[in-house]
């Protein structure tokens, strides 16, 4: 299929979505079958609905998004919050009352009788934290009570063995809520019973079977209407069957989207655990992006934020602090990091009853599955006119007297019929009609759409991708760019410290201590270890230390521990006043260390030019303070701008000292701002972080394809740049703006100027969340269709305005995750090449399957409506009319929808999301195959008894032999025709055919109950015609432009025409 040229694209402004459909909608109203890929309104999902002509609601729509369920989930949710509001204000109401007027025989704390060998019961724990009941915390002697009643230590956690787990499943529950269970087997077959056509045809198989051992007797009379109903029943159960199977995959898909893998201590380490393992008196630590995996009380906790707005559904963030410790189930955390003692679990949760008060719902509509809605209604209308047509025909010829037996007796003689006998000559000539709608309404091309990205979600989780969001492996196949970030994507995320500049000189070995004083040592230690997010576990019996973290933060502690510091030991000796998280808008984070005494270090952490500004002062290795003079600053840049060079990570490190006295007391430090002034440098790390084996070979296959790969990093311009030329993103290292930009200067362009940049940019570094959502929208507004990674929080937004946003399955946040619509299991890039070629083929195979049908379609209706006006009956009957419809409808999207993708499509252009559905070649194909069917059956219809050689046989068994001939020729052309359609543009059709095992079954599945061994082999000799013909087709050169364009063309130019001659009227008649 054609690709649009790349000139078109950006003249393409952007128009709120999908693009219209042209030859895809088939003459219906553009717009109706035309939906945005993300956000398409309530109005629209609605309109298209209304439009489709369908003939089996029940099935043609169970994929798509349940209109109703939605407005009743939202009414569940409400109820639920309004509930536990309802209890929580009821209870402060109590609590308010009792403080004032509390008696001495009053119970000052619930009976907290052990549950199960525990210290508390399961309904007291789940009170506690349910209605916020913090005096009853306090009742309980606080989180460190609570703790001790759970069996749990709040450093270390609970043990983590297997008959301790056990038995707090036992006491709490387990963090799971009971699941509406799937639909039965039984369920999808009654679904493929309510198809209008099929009921209508098992009506005329019972009228047809009753009439027929009334007139014939049962030994003659049963045939006609039993091989309806079997054809129907077969029908059925095939559809039924594949169905059910697609509704498991999606089962599944939706399991694994929803097992949320978090850190939790276990026996003093961290480990990680599926959130449906969790257990009450886990600790789990919490940092910013996670979400909560169950309610809990609030261990510690530095600037830890909530975001309750998935609970309470008002969008506010809540401060969490130890005077309000208690964190709900399924929030966000917005900002901070922290530990939780958890409470309460799985249905004792008000997420877990919300969870288990909810269906999920996985139906949701794709822009491309619209667009086949209306291809099918259109095509549908057509077939519907063309049985309304052969029903007069061949009622009219009926009752006329001008329809024949084979023997040449007239079927209808007025006044010598009996009645049993007219009606059912009526019913055969109704079953007919009805049967050419079966074949003619293509229930099965919207579903193809469902099949194919069902196998390809399935395929694609082997590819370590997860769709989230069906329409997103769709667009992907439309990809022009994709904006890559570089930590952990485009490299390894393994990183280690290989150079430092302490002491305000270069260090022979990074890790060589000896270089500095120990007080110069001692608050590098106290800085890397305070100033983290990570921690490290230190095993008994001297084994190496475990560290935990982000990749950044691991490898400065590892660095940490070289240097010789005693995590546990530095830790313990100071306490934490406040924290300033690190900050991807400011990148740097900060901590208040009180060290006794009026001390306190005030430690920063971040980008090395940014802390570098920040700093008035250096220290030198023997501990002595120097100012920061413009000598220096020009020294310590030159550093930084050699280890960037050598692609390396900059992070610098400094302090400055504080009053215990100025420090805001503890009420009012939630506000404090940590001062970033009159910094003392201490010295600068370089972190390598190598690019991933493979991805230049990645980008190259990008670049071919049409795809432009752009690198957004928080990195400086040197690191950056050198990376970039590492990954093959650049190929000349002296690039200048805007190809390789810096985040402020493109955030300080006009709109128009940065739409004019964003088309330039290959790499832009020092970048913000928010630039990236600027470039985002930027390229979009171009008419890119953009793809972006992302793993922070910040994200979040970028993710959500991209057309894919993909988001790391190691690194990601869980609020990054939920914004995107595909996670990328492993943080390679390289997985994301492979979910755009998974998106090409998923469009790729329905076009396969929609020449295949059409091709049908066409042939089938030309040759009944021929036969039927020419000579009153038709070569193919209801039961043959309805094995055609089930290769077609069910085994041919089996066979064509699960093609694997092919290195093929990446060497092509993006598929234009205004690209017409059928495309020239497509045309082509399918007008040079239907010709040959037609021509073929429509000679063997009229002239098949002579060349059969059948003359001297009896006219009835001739005449039958004659249309099975004619059925085995048919359906072995569609057959060999599967073949072609495989490579609609290529000529080897067979080219990676033994890879598709379900291609071949299906295939032989289709022959073997297919032949009949009369003339079979002339049957196949004709058919295999379709081959040599196909081939000989595709060296017909095709037009670039579609030719849907040219009718619209000319529908304009005579629009234009009659506007012009009408207005000159108006000026004559003036």
């Amino acid at each position: 299929m054609e690709s649009p040229s790349s000139g078109g694209r950006v003249a393409r402004r952007r128009s709120g979505g999908g693009g219209s459909s042209g030859w895809g909608s088939f003459g219906s109203d553009g717009d109706t079958f035309d939906i945005p890929a993300k956000g398409a309104p309530i109005e629209r999902l609605k309109k298209w609905r209304q439009a489709a002509l369908v003939l089996n609601a029940s099935r043609r729509f169970r994929y798509t998004l349940d209109l109703k369920k939605v407005d009743q989930r939202e009414e569940v949710r409400r109820k639920i919050r309004a509930q536990a509001h309802v209890i929580r204000a009821a209870f402060r109401f109590k609590e308010a009352g009792r403080v004032h007027v509390q008696s001495s025989k009053e119970k000052a704390v619930p009976d907290a009788d052990g549950a199960l060998g525990f210290g508390i019961k399961e309904d007291h724990l789940t009170a506690l934290t349910r209605d916020h009941n913090y005096s009853a915390l306090q009742q309980y002697g606080g989180i460190s009570g609570v703790s001790n009643m759970l069996k749990t230590d709040i450093d270390k956690g609970v043990s983590g063995d297997d008959s301790d787990l056990m038995a707090r499943r036992n006491a709490f529950g387990s963090n799971t809520y009971p699941r509406k269970k799937g639909r039965s087997f039984l369920a999808f077959v009654w679904d493929a019973c309510k198809d209008l056509t099929l009921i209508i045809l098992m009506v005329a198989a019972a009228v047809s079977l009753a009439l027929g051992i009334y007139t014939e007797g049962i030994k003659e009379g049963w045939y006609d209407g039993a091989s309806i109903a079997f054809a129907v029943l077969l029908v059925v159960f095939v559809t039924a069957i594949s169905d059910y199977k697609q509704s498991l995959q999606f089962q599944n898909l939706n399991e694994e989207k929803q097992n949320i893998r978090l850190e939790v201590v276990r026996g003093g380490r961290r480990i990680m655990a599926s959130i449906y393992d969790l257990v009450v008196g886990d600790v789990v630590p919490l940092k910013i992006g996670d979400q909560v995996p169950a309610d809990g009380i609030l261990i510690s906790g530095h600037s830890l934020s909530i975001d309750e707005s998935s609970m309470t559904g008002e969008s506010k963030i809540v401060h969490k602090d130890q005077k309000s410790p208690f964190l709900m189930s399924g929030c966000k955390v917005a900002d901070g990091y922290g530990t939780m003692l958890v409470t309460a679990v799985g249905i004792n949760t008000e997420w877990g009853l919300l969870m288990a008060s909810i269906s999920e719902d996985s139906g949701e509509e794709t822009p491309l599955q619209v667009r086949l809605n209306g291809v099918a209604t259109f095509i549908g209308m057509v077939g519907l006119s063309v049985a309304l047509a052969v029903l007069v025909v061949l009622l009219a010829r009926y009752f006329t007297g001008h329809t024949y037996d084979p023997d040449g007796s007239v079927q209808y003689v007025k006044g010598k019929m009996g009645v049993g006998q007219t009606i059912r000559g009526v019913v055969i000539i109704f079953t007919v009609a009805v049967t050419i709608v079966v074949v003619a309404v293509p229930e099965g091309l919207p579903l193809a759409v469902t099949l194919t990205l069902a196998f390809s979600m399935r395929k694609m989780m082997r590819d370590k991708a997860l769709v989230r969001r069906l329409s997103a492996c769709e667009t992907m196949g439309s990809a022009t760019t994709i904006c890559s970030d570089k930590t952990g994507t485009l490299t390894l995320n393994q990183m280690n410290v290989v150079e430092a500049y302490f002491g305000g000189k270069k260090m022979d070995s990074p890790d060589n201590a000896q270089m500095l004083s120990s007080d110069v040592s001692l608050l590098i230690v106290e800085g890397i270890a305070q100033n983290t997010s990570g921690s490290i576990f230190e095993p008994e019996g001297g084994q190496e230390p475990e560290v935990t973290g982000s990749p950044t933060e691991k490898a400065i502690l590892s660095w940490g521990l070289k240097l010789g510091m005693k995590f546990n030991e530095i830790r313990s000796k100071s306490s934490i006043l406040h924290v300033f998280p690190f900050n991807s808008e400011k990148k740097r984070g900060g901590v208040a260390v009180h060290l006794g005494g009026p001390e306190v270090h005030i430690h920063w952490k971040g980008a090395a030019e940014i802390i570098l500004d920040l700093c008035t002062c250096w220290l030198d290795s023997d501990g002595s303070k120097h100012p920061m003079t413009s000598e220096k600053v020009a020294e310590f840049k030159k550093f930084i701008e050699d280890m960037a060079a050598a692609s390396l990570r900059c992070v610098a490190f400094a302090y400055r000292t504080y009053g215990i006295d100025d420090v805001p007391n503890e009420d009012q430090r939630a506000e404090w701002k940590l001062p970033e002034d009159n910094l003392i440098m201490l010295g600068i790390v370089g972190i390598k972080d190598p690019c991933r084996p493979g991805v230049q070979d990645s980008v190259r296959l990008c670049q071919a394809a049409g795809i432009k790969v752009r690198m957004v990093t928080g990195d400086n311009l040197q690191t950056a740049r050198a990376i970039a030329l590492e990954c093959g993103i650049l190929d000349d290292p002296n690039v200048s703006e805007p190809v390789i930009i810096e985040g402020k200067t493109f955030r300080a362009l006009s709109d128009l100027e940065r739409e004019e940049a964003a088309e330039k940019i290959s790499v832009m570094g020092r970048s913000s969340p928010n630039d990236k959502l600027l470039l985002v929208k930027a390229l979009r507004n171009r008419g890119h269709v953009v793809a972006v990674t992302g793993d922070g929080t910040n994200d979040a937004p970028a993710l959500h305005e991209a057309d894919i946003g993909l988001s790391m399955g190691i690194q990601g946040t869980e609020v990054a995750k939920e914004s995107s619509d595909i996670i990328i299991l492993d943080d390679n890039f390289a997985s994301v090449v492979r979910v755009v070629r998974w998106g090409r083929s998923v469009y790729a195979n329905i076009q396969k399957f929609i020449q295949f049908q059409l091709t049908v379609n066409v042939a089938a209706l030309i040759i009944n409506v021929v036969a039927a006006v020419s000579s009153g009956n038709v070569p193919l009957n209801a039961v043959q009319l309805l094995w055609v419809n089930l290769i077609m409808d069910t085994l041919g999207a089996l066979a064509l929808a699960t093609e694997p993708p092919t290195n093929h499509l990446m060497e092509r252009p993006p598929v234009g999301r205004r690209e017409p559905l059928i495309t020239n070649i497509m045309w082509r194909n399918l007008i040079i195959m239907a010709l040959f069917q037609v021509s073929v059956l429509l000679t063997l219809n009229f002239k098949g008894v002579s060349l059969l050689q059948l003359k001297n046989d009896d006219p009835a068994h001739a005449d039958k032999v004659k249309n099975t001939f004619i059925f085995n020729t048919f359906v072995l052309c569609q057959v060999f025709n599967e073949f072609n359609s495989r490579k609609p543009d290529e000529l080897n059709i067979f080219k990676g055919i033994l890879g598709n095992h379900l291609f071949i079954g299906i295939i032989a599945i289709t022959v073997i109950l297919q032949l009949s061994w009369q003339l079979w082999l002339v049957s196949i000799g004709l058919a295999f015609f379709s081959w040599p013909l196909a081939f000989v087709g595709k060296l017909i050169p095709v037009p670039k432009r579609p030719f849907g364009e040219f009718f619209s063309c000319c529908c304009r130019s005579n629009k234009q025409a009659l506007d012009d001659g009408t207005s000159d009227g108006k000026e004559e008649k003036v």
